[in-house]
């Protein structure tokens, strides 16, 4: 093999690498494009399926009350695997189980919208956490709880304290879960969707009735980071909305 061979080889090798590392570079933006969308372009949103969307307005003199026991229990851990600025939402991956219905359902993880994605009697709150709950057949159920302007908040504040902290398995974050939880545990079922694509259908709802406290500084803190980041209103369509007091 003469050097003019060699050095046609090296060159198509320089090529092909060089092209592969483009693709795989071209491939990680499409992924992160795909998972950070743009909440004032919602219309672009692709979704799987239908007309059983995710958030809806809950006009409380249309709820149905439950049949079912439907008594509902959470027992979320204070302790954090982790927390993220994910690009649309803080995340705080967490542990713990609610029994919901005499269902047992384990906690993924929550976070937070600003303003509130779900409306009561076509009112808004300033933020509102989703508690995203998974049984062992792979069911999706989320707890909301809205948050309206008043007296410091410590869970919350326990979140706005650990944005961008790094964790570690032997040192988890001190999060007081239950500070953001109301004592009364009175909740609007549904059924809907997840609210960031792929906007999964088949989710249950279960949106709490009485909001919980945070200040107007913590409020303030949260938008530092997000405001807006809240999906449109989706029609009700034939789906019922069921309220069980506890």
């Amino acid at each position: 093999m003469n050097f003019n061979s060699v050095k046609k080889i090296i060159i198509i090798a320089v090529v092909l690498h060089s092209t592969f590392l483009f693709s795989q570079i071209s491939t990680a933006a499409d992924i992160h494009a795909a998972n950070h969308f743009d909440y004032q372009h919602q219309e672009n949103w692709q979704f799987l399926s239908g007309m059983h969307q995710s958030p809806i307005n809950i006009d409380t003199k249309l709820a149905s009350i439950m049949k079912d026991k439907g008594d509902i229990t959470l027992y979320y851990s204070d302790f954090a695997k982790f927390e993220n600025n994910n690009g649309h939402s803080i995340q705080v991956d967490d542990s713990g189980f609610a029994v919901l219905n005499g269902r047992n359902f384990e906690l993924q993880q929550f976070h937070f919208h600003s303003p509130s994605e779900h409306t009561i009697n076509g009112k808004d709150y300033p933020l509102e956490v989703h508690f995203v709950n998974k049984s062992q057949s792979g069911r999706i159920a989320v707890v909301s709880v809205f948050f309206k302007e008043g007296q410091h908040n410590k869970g919350f504040q326990d979140v706005l304290d650990n944005i961008g902290r790094k964790t570690t398995e032997d040192k988890p974050i001190h999060i007081d879960v239950n500070d953001m939880l109301p004592l009364n545990l009175t909740y609007y079922h549904y059924l809907g969707s997840l609210t960031t694509p792929p906007l999964i259908e088949n989710v249950e709802w279960y949106v709490l009735a009485n909001p919980q406290e945070i200040s107007a500084q913590q409020l303030a803190s949260f938008h530092k980071y997000y405001n807006g980041n809240n999906r449109k209103i989706n029609p009700l369509g034939d789906r019922i909305v069921l309220l069980h007091r506890q």
